[in-house]
C-alpha cells in the first residue's frame, strides 16, 4: 500500500481503511525507531564520554549498546514488512487481507514491547545519573 495514498474514502470498506491505519501507523513506528536511534548513540556517547567517570559500572552502556542493536533488527524487520505489504493492493479475498492484518498485530506487538523495554532502561538510566550533572552557569 503506497504512503502517498492513505486518505480515507466514504467509499473503502472496513478492510481498506483497516489496511490505510496500519500503514500509517507503521510508517510512524519506522520514523519513530529512527529517532530512538538517534537516541541511543547520542546516551551512549553521554555515558562513555561525560559520565564515564561518573557511573559506578558499564552496565548501562552495554545495555544501550544491546538495545541499539535490537532497535536495528527491529527497525530492518519493520522496513522489509513495510516493503511487502506494497502486495496488499493484489488481495482478492479476505483470507489474503486477513495474513497482512494478522502479521500487521504481530509487529504491533513487537513495537510495544521493544518501546516499553526501552522506556524502562531509560527511565533506570536517568534514576541513575540523577543528581551527578554539575551545571556551569554561564553569564
Amino acid at each position: 500500500m503506497k504512503t502517498e495514498n492513505l486518505e480515507i474514502f466514504n467509499h473503502d470498506t472496513n478492510v481498506d481503511v483497516t489496511h490505510k491505519v496500519n500503514t500509517m501507523e507503521l510508517d510512524n513506528w519506522i520514523n519513530h525507531l529512527k529517532y530512538i536511534k538517534k537516541e541511543l548513540t547520542n546516551l551512549i556517547n553521554v555515558c562513555k564520554n561525560e559520565l564515564n567517570d561518573k557511573l559506578d559500572d558499564n552496565s548501562v552502556v552495554v545495555r544501550f549498546e544491546k538495545k541499539q542493536v535490537e532497535n536495528e533488527i527491529l527497525f530492518n524487520a519493520l522496513n522489509k514488512y513495510s516493503n511487502s505489504r506494497l502486495n496488499i493492493v493484489e488481495c482478492e479475498d479476505t483470507d489474503c487481507d486477513m495474513v497482512y492484518i494478522t502479521e500487521h498485530e504481530s509487529y504491533r506487538r513487537s513495537y510495544l514491547y521493544h518501546l516499553d523495554k526501552y522506556r524502562r532502561l531509560k527511565d533506570e538510566f536517568f534514576s541513575k545519573v540523577q543528581g551527578r550533572f554539575t551545571f556551569v552557569k554561564s553569564n
